[in-house]
């Protein structure tokens, strides 16, 4: 998990301010009056396809000195659309995640045909 980036995008709707936020899962960052938490981030390894990418994100918006969760779910940085934070005032959508993989498995060499063993004479030949 240590070894996880994530790189989130924000937008202020107000202000039309926009930010690439670099986090590591437990960490969080402030704009703009929301805090965007960092979870946990997933993505295939390289060996496998297709490639995809998706975070685990929390979002706080403080207003008037309380704070309300307004955003709790998994973000796909290929597909942004299939789970969206939908606010009236802030944009938040996943830009990537990276993160290290163990050695995958190792590419398999391509079979070569069997061997035809030669064909024995038939026994009824032989009599």
């Amino acid at each position: 998990m240590k070894e996880r980036v994530l790189v989130v995008g924000a937008l202020a709707k107000r202000t039309g301010e926009t930010r690439f936020l670099t986090l590591k899962p437990g960490q969080y960052l402030d704009f703009a009056g929301i805090r965007i938490t960092a979870r946990t981030c997933e993505t295939t390894p390289p060996w496998e396809w297709p490639k995809l990418q998706g975070a685990f994100l929390q979002v706080d918006e403080r207003l008037a000195g309380q704070v309300k969760r307004v955003f709790s779910g998994w973000l796909y940085a290929e597909s942004p659309s299939l789970n969206v934070m939908q606010h009236p005032r802030y944009d938040v959508w996943l830009k990537s995640c990276t993160m290290r993989f163990p050695d995958g498995p190792s590419p398999k060499p391509p079979s070569s045909p069997a061997k035809k063993s030669p064909a024995a004479p038939d026994k009824a030949a032989l009599n």
